[in-house]
């Protein structure tokens, strides 16, 4: 008897799965070709930005072979395209060599407004801003407003930043230009007391200092 129950239960079970399928067989088959889609998808994108980013990588090494053999204009053109054109890091790091090259070249105000582009970046990596700002005071030194250029370096003079030591030289060479000698020294004050700023800072400002009168 218990033979006829189990049949009887596994006729009862297998119809009972008919029944279901035949529901719900088309949200069966439609969940698992957009599962099958989504996945093939997934990997098709992935495989599509890997190859992007090796072409990109095979650009920018091109880009540099051109800068190596002297040829500036060609390879700040390459940088240029590939800043326009590509994504994730290879574009600021293109925008940086095509501002040196440019700086390098004596277009100063081109190389300014691609120093200001970075640094104005907010998507960007702090790092790389404040890089950005850093070599635009280097250049801006030699034009523009000295005061301004001051205010912008201040957040970078904060301790806490890493690049703190080089942008205090730079504001104190700011403050000299725009004829702020107090504010000058008091600078290359905190430059000199740095436990943590580069030897050669720590030299560069105790001669200034000694040339300011004290």
């Amino acid at each position: 008897m218990s033979d006829i129950f189990q049949e009887i239960d596994e006729d009862l079970r297998r119809d009972r799965y008919a029944k279901l399928w035949a529901q719900y067989r088309w949200h069966l088959i439609v969940l698992l070709v957009a599962v099958i889609v989504g996945v093939s998808g997934y990997t098709g994108w992935r495989q599509y930005q890997l190859s992007q980013r090796e072409a990109e990588g095979v650009r920018f090494a091109a880009a540099l072979d051109l800068e190596h053999e002297g040829n500036d204009k060609a390879a700040a053109d390459a940088f240029a395209g590939l800043a326009a054109s590509a994504g994730g890091g290879h574009v600021v790091l293109a925008k940086f060599e095509e501002a040196a090259l440019k700086a390098r070249g004596g277009d100063v105000p081109g190389a300014l407004a691609l120093y200001d582009q970075i640094s104005s970046d907010s998507s960007l990596d702090p790092q790389y801003r404040d890089a950005a700002t850093l070599l635009y005071a280097r250049y801006a030194l030699d034009q523009g407003d000295a005061a301004a250029l001051v205010d912008r370096l201040k957040p970078l003079t904060d301790g806490a930043n890493p690049w703190h030591a080089v942008a205090l030289e730079f504001t104190a060479l700011a403050q000299l230009k725009s004829g702020d000698k107090d504010g000058a020294r008091q600078s290359y004050q905190r430059l000199a007391g740095d436990q943590t700023a580069p030897s050669g800072a720590h030299t560069r400002a105790t001669q200034m200092l000694s040339g300011l009168g004290q």
